[in-house]
């Protein structure tokens, strides 16, 4: 099945001249490597091709060769439209409401709709941005040293630097080919996961001190009032969650991040084998893998939170 699909997709894009890609709302490694990679293969190769974030590139990873041609609404016209790592399509943002089902999808998540016309869905891979490094050879795409260098960003942040579960050997192959290419991995690995800005690391001192454990689930929290005073420029986590996933002695690590209009990002992170967080994640209309998952919810965080801690050491039996 696989083959046919692969196949029908390199068929829709041999015939596509004008192409928009987009990926989720509060991109992470895997968003941007992954839009990244496939935009500039596919420029590469002659096409026009908008790639679109509706909440634009985060400063860490602006280093990223090709990321200043990452904006935030398309604009004028496509003949094929294609979103990368999504696992829903409302993930893609409001900036994308009225513009029709995608042509091509493109992911690794489990709980994934298969909302688009050629749903290419690899669950087993560990990034998005491995199912790319795969495949893009094989639709006649040359993966250079700065696209390689987006795929290898999108791997090592989503498997948090090779620390997840389903890191495996093929996973590292495919990096040690993209390395081959030239890119510099300990920088890239430095630039996304390790350094941090003085005001993200303030922000994390507040989700730090907020920290509280039970019943096998570790959580932290970030308020509005938390990047205000911290004057943290975004509205996610800052990777706090992999610094509470590494707290020892828990089965899961949960972080509530307060947003502006009125809901809480939620992010799940099984600290051991056998624990499938994407099944809460779904409980909540959100989405993920097993190893990692996240949800929005509408409402208050003092009554938000009560609510998902009951749940999931429900639903995980925890």
């Amino acid at each position: 099945m696989d083959k046919e699909i692969t196949g029908a997709i390199k068929e829709r894009l041999d015939r596509a001249n004008n192409i928009v890609i987009a990926s989720h709302v509060r991109p992470d490694g895997d968003a941007i490597g992954s839009l990244l990679g496939l935009g500039l293969a596919l420029r590469d190769a002659g096409k026009s091709v908008q790639m679109v974030l509706a909440d634009g590139v985060p400063a860490s990873f602006k280093h990223l060769e090709g990321s200043e041609l990452i904006v935030k609404e398309p604009a004028g016209g496509h003949d094929a439209f294609i979103t990368v790592d999504c696992a829903d399509f409302k993930r893609v943002g409001k900036v994308f409401e009225d513009f029709g089902k995608p042509d091509i999808n493109i992911d690794h998540h489990v709980t994934n709709e298969k909302f688009g016309t050629l749903n290419l869905i690899e669950a087993e891979e560990v990034a998005t941005a491995a199912i790319l490094t795969r495949h893009l050879p094989e639709w006649g795409l040359k993966i250079t040293r700065p696209i390689a260098a987006a795929l290898l960003t999108g791997i090592v942040t989503d498997t948090l630097g090779f620390r997840t579960a389903n890191t495996n050997p093929s996973a590292l192959r495919l990096c040690a080919g993209l390395m081959e290419t030239g890119v510099d991995m300990p920088d890239l690995y430095m630039r996304s996961l390790v350094k941090k800005s003085f005001p993200a690391a303030k922000y994390w001192g507040a989700g730090l001190s907020s920290m509280e454990h039970k019943d096998g689930i570790v959580w932290g929290t970030l308020t509005l009032a938390d990047r205000k005073r911290t004057g943290y420029g975004g509205n996610d986590d800052a990777d706090l969650i992999n610094m509470i996933s590494a707290i020892d002695g828990n089965k899961v690590g949960m972080i509530f991040v307060e947003q502006n209009d009125n809901h809480v990002k939620i992010s799940w992170r099984a600290l051991e084998p056998g624990i499938d967080v994407s099944q809460v994640a779904k409980h909540f209309k959100g989405g993920g893998h097993a190893a990692a998952a996240g949800a929005d919810i509408p409402g208050e965080l003092d009554k938000i939170q009560p609510l998902v801690l009951k749940t999931t050491k429900e639903l995980l039996d925890l």
